[in-house]
């Protein structure tokens, strides 16, 4: 099998279109999605939050993911809308504050409809994909060779969170370990989760999340052939969100 695996969309639907279209995949006359050499869209997690359409994001993963040429698992910013749309108490910020103010400007019919949509797709979603007899490794922001397999509660806040210390950085953004240098494995992890400035290959593993919500990119990883396509951002550059690895 051949798969398309897509970084952090963060609501940009325009990107994601464009991307998709490059991607070589087509629809016909009802809508449908088709690809000429049967290749499946895999979403690593994070599609919503911070840009401008994430219900339009919703609605197309949704769809895509229904008719059997996509597969998704879930990020962070995924796993807490899915909590604001259960009724829990969550604080919306962070990025939440631009979807949620979506929401609220729909009709009453489709909210129930966005809701569960979104409920659907996170509830039946496993946390990370192995892909390939296991020789492909999707995850959000990573998972340790050891983990593999297991989805036990340290496995959750890695997949969804990366190697974190508990620490912050002056820009309030969280102090993650490099977890990509210490892997040895032969799969192939490919996750997001850290904005980079250009996709970021570190052994077997590809950080794909070139920040499409902060101007930079959106990227797509196509496996088996090791190949990175990407499309330029439309939002505004912000230079601070993206980590370079330098220090």
């Amino acid at each position: 099998m051949k798969f398309d695996v897509i970084g952090d969309i963060h609501g940009c639907y325009t990107e994601l279109i464009q991307l998709i279209e490059e991607l070589e995949y087509t629809t016909d006359t009802n809508g449908e999605f088709h690809h000429p050499d049967n290749r499946k869209l895999v979403f690593l997690g994070d599609l919503t939050d911070r840009g401008p359409e994430s219900i339009k994001v919703i609605r197309l993963v949704f769809k895509l993911v229904t008719q059997g040429i996509a597969l998704y698992s879930p990020g962070n910013h995924c796993d807490k809308l899915y909590r604001y749309f259960q009724g829990r108490d969550v604080q919306v910020r962070h990025g939440l504050e631009t979807t949620v103010a979506e929401f609220k400007d729909l009709e009453q019919q489709e909210k129930v409809e966005i809701s569960s949509m979104f409920k659907e797709l996170f509830e039946n979603a496993p946390l990370y994909l192995q892909l390939d007899d296991k020789k492909l490794i999707v995850a959000h922001a990573g998972i340790r060779e050891d983990f593999i397999g297991q989805t036990h509660k340290r496995v959750k806040t890695f997949v969804l969170y990366g190697d974190i210390t508990g620490e912050k950085h002056e820009n309030g953004m969280p102090v993650r370990r490099d977890w990509a240098q210490n892997y040895q494995g032969e799969r192939i992890i490919v996750y997001g989760h850290t904005p980079v400035p250009e996709p970021r290959q570190v052994g077997h593993t590809i950080n794909i999340d070139t920040g499409c919500v902060f101007g930079g990119a959106l990227t797509a990883y196509r496996y088996p052939e090791d190949q990175t396509i990407s499309v330029p951002s439309t939002m505004p550059y912000v230079a601070e969100k993206f980590r370079t690895f330098e220090d």
